[in-house]
């Protein structure tokens, strides 16, 4: 049989990851290299425990560690050289379990490599993380099951798929109810035309096969996740004149988002929370999302969604819910919620990152989320 147009697609892609690209360095822009925010020191330090080698062969284009990680089962799609897979194995501890999938043989080889280094450095008995070839829209193909996963994680990976919503539908099946994926991604600014779409090198640097933006709430709403929830977003810069040319007006941002697969449960009202404080490493806030801050035992009124988010999924432990004008115990403070401008926008939220970052000196800048603890 002929190979299709998909098929086409995926040899280019593992061959530019597989061949063209021996380390982060050789890429044309920073798609697959930006951070989100800085890194917070127990992650900081989970990411130092990882090999060399590994490190190198890492092409991400966000840090795609949430909160809430202990004893939990995480997939990673388009785990590459396994960088964050081996961070996560540290943070999900010896209970919990990372499965990386690639469709690169040659960068699976390389995670598969360094299994026996970590699991001696972290001082496990047995190894908690797995590394499968395969295709990240044919998890059923590499023997995932059904809801067998607490979070799907991606970096910088679907992008490089032609059908995203098969993808998608995949990450659905395999969520546990109350499971969320937490991906970054490149997101356009307007439809790509074919001749970016099918450019090699722009596909392969990420932005060639970059979703229009709105497209994601889309597809969400089609399968069945709450809306997507947007987390961070930094505006990429092309370090080429010939591939700058062709993109034209369009604009990139790498962004990550959450993805929320809830209980069919009946409606959820707005309700009143406070945040305990027990989740490492965010012991006096929560940064949920780029709309919700939860500070310790202080008192936040949340949309319906929201609440419905916290109650299903595994940060209901870490905070006390109670329907909207029912009397919370009496905190160090209260916020009310106001009918704001809720931003989806990923464009817009780095447009103000960009603006705050011209503002504040480095060490003022906001930090990254990601710790451990609660499957």
């Amino acid at each position: 049989m002929a190979p299709t147009r998909d098929d086409e697609i995926r040899k280019e892609v593992q061959n530019y990851y597989g061949q063209v690209l021996k380390k982060s360095a050789d890429l044309q822009t920073n798609a697959c290299v930006t951070a989100a925010r800085p890194v917070p020191k127990h992650i900081r330090e989970a990411l130092q425990n990882v090999n060399e080698e590994v490190s190198l062969r890492y092409y991400g284009c966000g840090l795609v560690i949430p909160e809430c990680l202990e004893n939990c089962w995480i997939l990673d799609l388009g785990s590459g050289s396994g960088r964050d897979c081996y961070a996560l194995s540290q943070l999900v501890g010896e209970k919990g379990h990372v499965t990386g999938i690639d469709m690169t043989e040659g960068q699976v080889e390389v995670a598969n490599k360094y299994i026996d280094y970590h699991m001696e450095k972290y001082g496990f008995q047995s190894p908690n993380v797995t590394f499968i070839h395969g295709y990240i829209e044919k998890l059923g193909e590499a023997g995932i099951k059904n809801e067998s996963y607490d979070i799907v994680i991606s970096n910088c990976v679907i992008n490089l798929v032609p059908d995203k919503q098969q993808v998608l539908q995949e990450v659905y099946r395999v969520l546990k109810h109350g499971g969320e994926l937490y991906f970054s991604d490149v997101y356009a600014s307007l439809e790509l035309p074919e001749e970016v779409r099918t450019h090699k090198v722009l596909r392969g640097e990420c932005l060639g096969g970059a979703l229009y933006w709105k497209d994601l709430a889309i597809l969400a709403q089609k399968i069945g996740f709450c809306p997507p929830r947007l987390v961070t977003a930094n505006f990429i810069t092309v370090q080429n004149k010939e591939l700058e040319n062709m993109i034209g007006d369009c604009r990139f941002v790498s962004a990550t988002f959450r993805l929320f697969k809830l209980p069919k449960t009946g409606p959820t009202k707005r309700c009143q929370v406070i945040y305990n404080g027990g989740i490492t490493g965010h012991e006096k806030e929560l940064i949920f999302d780029a709309n919700f801050t939860f500070k310790k035992d202080e008192t936040v009124e949340v949309d319906e969604e929201t609440a419905a988010i916290l109650k299903n999924s595994r940060f209901a432990q870490d905070f006390l819910i109670r329907p909207d004008g029912e009397k919370l115990p009496t905190c160090g403070g209260c916020t009310a919620f106001e009918a704001k401008d809720i931003i989806t926008d990923p464009f817009k939220l780095a447009e103000g990152s960009d603006n705050a970052k011209s503002r504040s000196p480095p060490e003022a800048a906001s930090s990254c989320r990601g710790t451990e603890k609660c499957c």
